[in-house]
């Protein structure tokens, strides 16, 4: 889905980290991509090039700029995931509650080993 929209991998993740957590500054995005700021810089003109973000002031640091999501842009994406996500919650009725929940358990830990390991080998 992201190649047909011309977005290479390091760009969706910065997508990510926008819708996640709104909208940041160049230097939050590096700390979060662990990309160098220059790389960052570059990966945010790309961006908006493309018409997925803009650039706005920083509401209470006129001298700081954030980085937030073109939600209009950003809209369409979106469609392309809604058949998907019809068919993940189809697939998620034949398991139990409890069933889920261990899955749950299972991908929290996955996912805070996993960061760990990156915390490791970026530090």
């Amino acid at each position: 889905m992201s190649a047909r929209q011309g977005l290479i991998p390091s760009e969706e993740k910065a997508l990510d980290l926008l819708e996640r957590h709104g909208p940041l500054t160049a230097k939050d995005l590096a700390e979060r991509t662990g990309l160098a700021p220059a790389s960052v810089t570059g990966l945010v003109d790309r961006l908006e090039a493309k018409e997925f973000v803009r650039r706005v002031k920083h509401p209470t640091d006129k001298r700081r700029v954030l980085v937030e999501l073109n939600r209009e842009k950003i809209a369409h994406l979106f469609a392309f995931f809604e058949e998907w996500a019809r068919d993940i919650a189809a697939a998620c009725e034949e398991f139990s509650t409890d069933e889920l929940d261990t899955v749950i358990h299972f991908l929290q830990v996955m996912t805070q080993e996993q960061r760990k390991a990156a915390a490791r080998l970026s530090g």
